[in-house]
Parts: C-alpha cells; sequence; structure tokens
C-alpha cells in the first residue's frame, strides 16, 4: 500500500549519504526539502520532492497541515521496566541527602531491586508497555532497555523476559540489554567478586542460550564497579555474543572509557564528567558517546561536554536513561531541548544526536534516523512550527501531530 504526505512545510531528512552516524561538525549539518511530499510504500519510504514536482499516485493520504516531517527519535540508553518510584528519594535529596548518600542507606538502586524481585512478570510487563506507549506518543520510533533492577538471576531473567514480550507486542524496534552489574546485592558487599562470577558463570550461560539480550552493560563507577571488574564482565559477553554499552564517568574518571573503547563497545553513555584524553579518544574511535541530559537536570550534576566533544570529531548521541531514581522522564523531546540550552548543541546538532546517532548506538542506523529511501518509515509530524528550532526552543510544549510507525499512524 501507497501512502504520501503532502503539504509538509520543510522534510528533514537528517542525512542522505547511507551514513551509519554523523560525528563532530556534521552534526550540525542535514539535508531538507521545503514544502515537500513523502511517499511511502507499505512500512517503508519510497520517495519525496518538493511540491514543485509532479507528486505520485497513493491510495491514501495524510495531509501534514504545513507541519514538518522528521524521523522518530530513537532513545538508545533507557532502564523502561521498573517495580514502584522513588519520590521519596527524591523528597530526601531536597532536604540535603546526596545520590550517595541515599544509595549508602539502601536507597538508590538497591531499592529497585527489592521492589522488583517483589513484582510478578506480568505486573512489570504491564507497567512498562504503559511507559512504551506513552513514549512512542511522545515521538519515540526506537528504544533501548536494560535490565539492573533484579541483581540476582531470577529477578534479571525476569526483567530480561519482560523487554523480549514488549519486543514482540510492540511495533518498535526494541533492543535489550543486560545490565547485572548494575549494583552490588547486600549479600555480596565483602565479596564483589563473587557476584562478578555469578554474573559471569549463572547468568550469562542461561540469557545466551534463551537469546534474552543483544548487548552487555556495567555501571563503571565509585562504589559499584571497577574498571577491572568492567573489562572482566564485557570480555564475558563478548565470548557469548554480547557486544557492550557501559555507563562511565558519571561522577569520577576512572579510565573507563579507554578501556571500553579497547573492548569495542558501542556506546559509552554518561559522561558528565571527562578528561581531554577521554575526549580526544572518543574523538579517534568508532564507539558513540550517548549523552543523557535528564539525569544531570534531575540529580543536579554536571551536563556532558557536548561542545568539546563535537570539537574533537566524537559520534554524539542522546538518550533520556529513563528510570525510577536519576531520569524519571522518557521524553526525547525534553532531552533534545536540555542539549541545546544546558549544553549548547545547536537544535540541529541535537536533533541529529537524537536520530540517526542514537539509531546508531543501538546498530538501528541502517532502518532508522534519517528519512532516506527504503528506510522504516517511523515519522514525526509536527504542528505547523516555523524551523526546527521551535522544537528544543519552545520546551515543555507538545508539537507532535501525529507519530507515524510502519507507514502507519500510531495509535
Amino acid at each position: 500500500m501507497k501512502t504520501l504526505i503532502t503539504n509538509i512545510s520543510k522534510l528533514l531528512h537528517i542525512e542522505d549519504q547511507e551514513r551509519p552516524w554523523k560525528r563532530g561538525k556534521e552534526l550540525a549539518h542535514f539535508p531538507t526539502t521545503d514544502n515537500a511530499w513523502l511517499l511511502l510504500e507499505n512500512d517503508r519510504i519510497a520517495g519525496y520532492g518538493s511540491a514543485a514536482t509532479t507528486q505520485p499516485q497513493a491510495e491514501e493520504i495524510i495531509d501534514a497541515q504545513g507541519g514538518m516531517v522528521l524521523p522518530t527519535w530513537v532513545d538508545s540508553h533507557t532502564h523502561l521496566i521498573y517495580a514502584g518510584t522513588r519520590e521519596d528519594e527524591f523528597a530526601a535529596r531536597l532536604h540535603g541527602a546526596t545520590y550517595e548518600e541515599i544509595a549508602a542507606k539502601g536507597g538508590g538502586i538497591l531499592n529497585s531491586a527489592k521492589k522488583l524481585q517483589q513484582t510478578s512478570e506480568d505486573e512489570l510487563y504491564e507497567a512498562a508497555a504503559q511507559r512504551l506507549d506513552e513514549v512512542i506518543r511522545l515521538g519515540t520510533g526506537a528504544v533501548e532497555i536494560k535490565s539492573g533492577y533484579g541483581l540476582s538471576p531470577e529477578s534479571e531473567i525476569k526483567m530480561l523476559r519482560v523487554a523480549r514480550r514488549l519486543q514482540k507486542s510492540f511495533p518498535v524496534p526494541v533492543k535489550v540489554t543486560f545490565l547485572g552489574a548494575h549494583a552490588f546485592p547486600t549479600e555480596f558487599k565483602e565479596n564483589q567478586q563473587a557476584y562478578v562470577d555469578q554474573i559471569i558463570h549463572e547468568m550469562l550461560p542461561q540469557i545466551a542460550e534463551e537469546k534474552l539480550a543483544d548487548y552487555i552493560d556495567v555501571f563503571c563507577e565509585k562504589g559499584y564497579f571497577s574498571v577491572p571488574q568492567m573489562e572482566q564482565i564485557l570480555k564475558a559477553g563478548l565470548v557469548k555474543g554480547l557486544k557492550s554499552k557501559v555507563h562511565v564517568n558519571q561522577f569520577n574518571i576512572l579510565g573507563a572509557i579507554k578501556k571500553a573503547i579497547e573492548n569495542d563497545s558501542l556506546s559509552v553513555d554518561h559522561l558528565e564528567v571527562m578528561s581531554e584524553e577521554d575526549i580526544e579518544l572518543l574523538g579517534r574511535s568508532d564507539t558513540v558517546a550517548t549523552l543523557l541530559p535528564g539525569c544531570s537536570l534531575f540529580l543536579e550534576i554536571p551536563f556532558a561536554p557536548a561542545r568539546e566533544l563535537i570539537a574533537n570529531n566524537a559520534i554524539v548521541a542522546l538518550a533520556t536513561d529513563y528510570n525510577p531514581g536519576s531520569a524519571p522522564s522518557g521524553n526525547m523531546n525534553l532531552m533534545v531541548s536540555l542539549a541545546s540550552i544546558k549544553m549548547k548543541m545547536t537544535p540541529e546538532e541535537a536533533i541529529s544526536a537524537a536520530t540517526l546517532n542514537g539509531a546508531s548506538a543501538i546498530e538501528l542506523s541502517k532502518e532508522m534516523g534519517s528519512i532516506e529511501k527504503g528506510k522504516r518509515a517511523n515519522l514525526i509530524i509536527t504542528k505547523s512550527l516555523n524551523s526546527p528550532s521551535f522544537l528544543p526552543y519552545n520546551f515543555g510544549h507538545q508539537h507532535i501531530e501525529r507519530v507515524l510507525i510502519n507507514g502507519k499512524v500510531y495509535n
């Protein structure tokens, strides 16, 4: 079936050279077509042109009514499956407690793990399905989902099974990441290696056998997993066929970025604190630098040095870090605004980072992230706006008129 979208004020292609990503200065430039039409065939982009050219015939017509059309956001870092919320910890922080102090008292990740262990798979699925439906309506057309709030073989497997259920029941691409190395369970505080061994020798074999994950992740940070522990887990994941995406440099510089690159990590995520060496390494690497401005906003920690990364030719992506403790928002529109307002990315850079480069961070850039012939027709139709800059400028407002998933209006 052919569908024609007409009366498009501006078509934001993002890219038209079949590149897997945009790096450095490339983020600021993307091709556009004014007064455009866009032809879809089934779930794919089939063609486009300006209103001055002859429009093709189609069985269905969608009138964009002067809105812009761009590819859907790709959220390459979320913890979308969780049990319960943590607004009590939010209130504690407002009364002066730090993130580290809350964690030391059994809060933080351990708090979420305790709640999740007591929640059934069906309950987790229903709650996560509502969140996924919400973020699709906010323009997200592909998502990565991590485990990490289980912290036991049974509960980590439970989370991954929920993620696979979401993958099968929703029309958007869902990539699944095993994050058993999110924190040390209380019973392993005095014997950390025993938990690392449990991840490697007990969890990983079952996850690989049941094909429950696409990637593996580690939270490498003081008080969590060390660089040697991270590297041990990443190497074990590679043996099982799982590429890595890792949490690094959120609070401290530990040398994790260098080791992640050496282990061919797809992305290094957070990056709120970085050395000049870290930035230069990413500028020479094909590892994606995924920035999470929602976490910086919520925890009141530094925002990642986006300008320096771009100046050094890095591949910069944006994601939400959607989770109940440090980034309780899955709204990619807000992330694009925060990237411009707080990290000084231009609107074009932020949009590129939230589309094509986000897709690259989860190996979807051949399918997603730009309006190119043959790519999946996951699209945002905006309300009538003056320019792409209005999206990050007028933050907090809903500028999306319709979301198309696989060529169909999402409902």
